[in-house]
């Protein structure tokens, strides 16, 4: 038996159908009477119905609505403005990682108590993780005091994201458990937290695709991007991550999609060093075969999805400066991270080849 720490995640998970309707009660508990809305542009209606349900119970201090991908410094600087203006006690968070992330830094900066509410299926709501982006780099922080307070999943929010948002979104949340699984500060609880993870969302994933319209499937998922997160906000990340935040905080990737793009690129890098953990990931990944980059590879084809970074702004020009900055800061890998074959790797996901373990 291996020797391991474990710390518990400290946020209250509220899940249920319909448990939006709780958020007024679960703020009144902790004696918290004006808070703040955040959400993207787009979903200032879903910020609205919420408004809806917490008018009379509590006096909503306003709505921010630019909370923006990457959580950029300068919107939070603005956000905080407004934090200041409104005499706000705490931070409602309603969207996905992007606006989770403004809550966290919001949270983080002035001490408000950060209540979310996730509509996708990231994971960002669990983890101690704030990745900020200034001056085209991204910088990711890890404090305790970065976690939200309270959590409240809601299967009724999920049915109205999109089938191919939903798909890289689940992803997104499948390789925080597939670097989990590897992790250098590893333990066997969230090893059983990353397997059950990647299992319920791999086996949900593909029937939203089918049928977006099922609120079992979109249930089990949400159930999955949990322990996903979890997985993420327990123990430390390695290439993947790092990789992703190259990718989106110096060129404006967007966040899920280039997370789903790496995943099987990176798990097959690192494969000659991670038998344990293919062997694990096989058994979660339907169709897999016993090979768990088969697996992968199969799950994104049946999730029809683009795989090629070119289509969503990556110039092949910018494959050898991106490879220069996922290089330039020393970061654990289980194997180690050689400039000329991650060049190689993002070459392979610029040009949406399948993954092979043959760098």
């Amino acid at each position: 038996m291996q020797d391991f720490e474990y710390q518990a995640n400290p946020a209250r998970v509220v899940f249920g159908k319909g448990s939006i309707r709780k958020v007024p009660e679960e703020l009144l508990r902790l004696g918290l009477t004006k808070p703040l809305i955040l959400c993207t542009p787009q979903q200032t209606l879903q910020a609205e119905d919420l408004r809806k349900i917490l008018d009379g119970e509590v006096t909503v201090a306003g709505v921010f609505d630019n909370a923006t991908m990457h959580t950029p410094v300068d919107v939070t600087d603005s956000a905080l403005k407004v934090v200041k203006e409104s005499g706000c006690d705490s931070v409602v968070s309603i969207g996905g990682g992007s606006t989770i992330g403004l809550g966290k830094a919001l949270s983080f900066r002035t001490g408000l108590y950060h209540l979310c509410i996730p509509t996708t299926y990231a994971g960002s709501e669990v983890t101690p993780i704030l990745g900020e982006t200034q001056e085209g780099r991204k910088t990711t922080y890890s404090d305790p005091k970065i976690f939200p307070g309270t959590v409240v999943y809601d299967v009724d929010l999920t049915m109205t994201l999109p089938a191919g948002l939903s798909a890289t979104s689940g992803v997104n949340a499948i390789a925080h458990a597939v670097e989990a699984l590897y992790a250098r500060n590893g333990n066997p609880v969230i090893n059983l937290l990353a397997v059950e993870g990647v299992r319920a969302l791999a086996e949900a994933l593909p029937q939203i695709v089918q049928d977006s319209n099922t609120a079992g499937p979109r249930a089990r998922a949400q159930y999955g991007a949990w322990l996903c997160g979890t997985c993420l906000g327990s123990v430390g990340m390695s290439l993947h991550h790092k990789l992703c935040h190259t990718l989106g905080g110096s060129f404006n990737l967007p966040h899920a999609e280039t997370h789903t793009i790496m995943l099987p690129h990176v798990v097959a890098y690192n494969a000659p060093n991670i038998p344990e953990t293919l062997a694990l990931l096989a058994q979660a990944l339907p169709e897999s075969d016993g090979d768990a980059i088969r697996g992968l590879n199969v799950l994104l084809q049946k999730l029809g999805i683009k795989r090629d970074l070119k289509s969503f702004g990556l110039k092949e020009e910018d494959i050898s400066q991106a490879a220069d900055i996922a290089v330039s800061n020393p970061y654990w890998n289980p194997r180690e991270v050689k400039r000329a074959s991650i060049e190689e790797l993002i070459r392979r996901a610029w040009a949406g080849e399948e993954a092979r373990a043959d760098l």
